[in-house]
């Protein structure tokens, strides 16, 4: 028998081997073809006399499967027809063949083993949950999750009740919403691995078992089963009831696909599995018929996947290969950048105007490979050469020979342009210049260089070491190649690239501005601080407008307010939120987290706390906040980003819906359940979002007014995935 996506290998032992192996793919998932041809090795394995046992492996060196195409399922999502009960049985069908498929397998009467030799996520991991039998190999980078929560759906293929039968429900529950993987160690602890063997020796381990003594039926099949945690035990009450208030606590119900993987567990284990796995369908076909899954989806997986191959990268450039860069400034970001750098390899020049205080940047990188030293994530002669490749100086003569350089000094444009000219006279011709300014524009820096065309900015979010997300910012002179030569530099150092047009603050950080601001501006309304807070995290914010304001520095906001009136003079427009935040930084000295004091107080024996003084500074007029408050207060707090997002599109700023997406979601945290910015737009019909921004800004200002673009767009019936979308929208459409 031949297969296209396995190789089938019977020894003279009777094992048939099935070597997992996409043609064309560097990492297996389950596609069409995949899905076709499993029945066939099911019914080949159970009815062939020959075969008396069987096992699965891979024969990709990066694991056994990372899961569905979701792409696939997009597409073949969008082409259904007939009427929404057509629509809705042919889901429930195509979800529940693959659950029927795994059900045929562990029940087939001969025994199966799985070989995992590296990751095994999703959908891979629930087809290895079918077996009898899972060896896994004691490899660093193998992994062992089912992470679909982080797309907005919930596992399809069993594992919402494989799992929890395998391991408690208490255990199950809490990696099944977390999406988080484990170790082959940690999974053989639980209780879903049975073996951990030595790399290379998976095959044989499972081998040997099939020739022992193995069991051919899954411990759920067997009399007198009980499964750990049930409903109705004091672990259960625990995962069900305790476990829904932490959920609600930390995902407000904004995650429809967290709500159904709760009842997939409380439903499914107080029945048999043939029943169980059909629960779990008709959760599954519920889940991806939300409106949030259909953003997450398209947003999380197809776009970034879209530009973790560089979508945005000019055609008929060549590859630019980044050997050593050089970071100028060695504060908190460029450590940061160096240490990456570092991390992929790269010879990075650590630069500052004191030997102690670029030392000192190469000490962060230094602490950061010592605390994966300890945890055991990385060798020792690993992290030495790592560290080995950053190189403190004060000399700009050290720069010569780099590829491209990293300019991270402070927020100044005189500053910058010092240090443009400085470094560029150490380039080669064909060397990049790349900015990390959060604000100002880049054509503007861009006239202390002598070659413009090589100028780029490059904007970095903080932690560097842990924020996925690079927004370039193109100037007026930048060309196509500087561009290519950018995002290949990105791409290497593991980060993932957008690209926006100049403007103050280009997108991310004009955007996320309006963030603070409307927190600002609720504060210089008399709402109380906790509200604002509270309400900002119920939105689907990962923290609140006054602790981002902190993070970020509230002398940083000062600093740029007043490089921003410096700039525009008299067209500068004051708002209510000067007085507070020129108060807080000239007045009271409160600067945010980096002095310890800000709109919080940070205790160096506690948690942070609301600094008591905001009252003071503002008198508290609504301190309370009934349910419809609380919808106006959240639709302002998402919508006045949603709305800058609109205004950048209109100025050309943004080109794409998926890099608006992308830039919101890993630059500030916006939303995830939304799609991002310009997907929530989307999401709620632009002619309803102009409609409802039109009331917020006759109560609450212009600021709320839509765009000319937007009352375009709804006269049209336009969106914006179809106005400025590209390949993921049509996937996912």
């Amino acid at each position: 028998m031949t297969y296209e996506n396995f190789k089938y290998e019977l020894d003279d032992d009777g094992i048939a081997v099935f070597t997992f192996d996409v043609p064309g793919r560097s990492m297996n998932t389950i596609t069409a073809g995949v899905s076709r041809e499993l029945p066939m090795i099911v019914e080949q394995i159970k009815t062939d006399p020959a075969i008396k046992g069987a096992i699965l492996t891979s024969g990709k060196p990066t694991g056994f499967c990372a899961g569905a195409d979701l792409g696939e399922m997009g597409s073949s999502a969008a082409a259904q027809q007939g009427s929404a009960e057509d629509r809705l049985k042919a889901a429930f069908d195509s979800s529940y063949s693959l659950n029927r498929v795994l059900r045929a397998m562990e029940t087939c009467g001969k025994p199966i083993a799985c070989a995992l030799e590296g990751l095994a996520l999703g959908g891979g991991l629930e087809i290895a949950l079918a077996t009898h039998y899972r060896v896994a190999a004691d490899n660093p980078k193998s992994q062992f999750g089912l992470p679909e929560s982080k797309v907005g759906l919930l596992p399809g293929a069993g594992g919402t009740q494989r799992l929890p039968r395998l391991i408690g429900v208490q255990n199950a529950a809490m990696m099944i919403l977390q999406g988080e993987p484990k170790k082959p160690q940690e999974a053989k602890a639980l209780g879903f691995i049975h073996e951990v063997v030595e790399p290379g020796e998976t095959l044989r381990a499972a081998k040997k078992w099939l020739k022992g003594s193995p069991k051919a039926t899954q411990p759920w099949d067997e009399k007198g089963f009980r499964v750990k945690d049930g409903p109705y035990s004091p672990g259960g009450g625990m995962a069900f009831v305790g476990g829904n208030a932490v959920l609600m606590k930390q995902s407000y119900g904004n995650y429809p696909a967290q709500r159904h993987i709760m009842s997939c567990l409380y439903e499914g284990i107080q029945v048999p599995m043939d029943a169980a796995l059909r629960i779990e369908s008709r959760y599954f076909v519920k889940t991806l018929q939300t409106p949030q899954a259909r953003a997450m989806i398209r947003s999380l997986f197809l776009s970034m996947q879209e530009l973790s191959k560089g979508a945005n990268r000019p055609q008929g450039v060549a590859k630019y290969e980044v050997k050593k860069v050089a970071v100028v400034g060695a504060g908190f970001m460029g450590a940061g950048v160096a240490y990456v750098q570092a991390m992929a390899g790269v010879e990075s020049i650590l630069i500052d105007t004191t030997i102690e205080a670029a030392e000192k940047g190469k000490d962060y990188a230094r602490k950061l490979v010592e605390k994966r030293v300890a945890r055991g994530q990385m060798t020792q002669e690993r992290a030495d050469g790592v560290l080995a490749l950053i190189k403190p100086t004060t000399s700009y003569d050290d720069v010569k020979g780099s590829d491209l350089v990293i300019e991270a000094v402070f927020e100044n444009r005189e500053i910058k342009a010092e240090v443009t000219r400085r470094a560029e006279a150490q380039l080669g011709p064909d060397a990049v210049f790349g900015s990390n300014t959060s604000t100002l524009p880049i054509t503007g820096l861009a006239e202390a260089s002598e070659r413009p065309a090589n100028f780029i900015g490059v904007h970095f979010f903080s932690p560097v070491d842990k924020m996925g997300l690079v927004e370039l910012i193109l100037g007026k002179q930048t060309s196509e190649e500087t561009l290519a030569k950018a995002i290949d530099y990105v791409l290497k150092i593991k980060k993932t690239p957008i690209v926006v047009n100049d403007s103050r603050g280009f997108y991310t950080s004009r955007v996320v501005g309006t963030f603070i601001g409307e927190g600002l501006a609720m504060l210089s309304e008399g709402i109380k601080p906790a509200i604002i807070e509270n309400i900002a995290k119920q939105a689907g914010m990962p923290v609140g407008p006054l602790s981002l304001n902190d993070e970020v520095a509230i002398d940083l906001s000062w600093k740029i307010r007043e490089q921003t009136k410096k700039d525009l003079g008299a067209a500068y427009k004051p708002t209510a939120v000067d007085p507070i935040i020129e108060k807080m930084v000239v007045e009271l000295q409160r600067f945010g987290r980096k002095n310890g004091k800000g709109f919080y107080d940070y205790p160096a024996d506690g948690k942070k706390k609301l600094w008591p003084g905001i009252t003071d500074l503002v008198p508290t007029k609504v301190d309370e906040c009934p349910p419809a408050l609380k919808a106006e207060f959240i639709k302002r707090i998402l919508y006045i980003q949603a709305l800058e997002t609109a205004k950048c599109f209109e100025e050309g700023v943004l080109m794409t819906a998926r890099d608006a997406d992308i830039g919101s979601i890993l630059g500030w945290g916006f939303a995830p359940y939304t799609g991002g910015t310009a997907s929530l737009i989307d999401g709620v019909g632009v002619q309803a979002f102009v409609e409802q921004c039109e009331a917020l800004a006759e109560k609450y200002g212009e600021r709320f007014r839509p765009t000319a673009l937007l009352k375009e767009m709804a006269a049209k019936g336009e969106t914006f995935y179809g106005r400025f979308g590209g390949a993921a929208a049509k996937k996912a459409a």
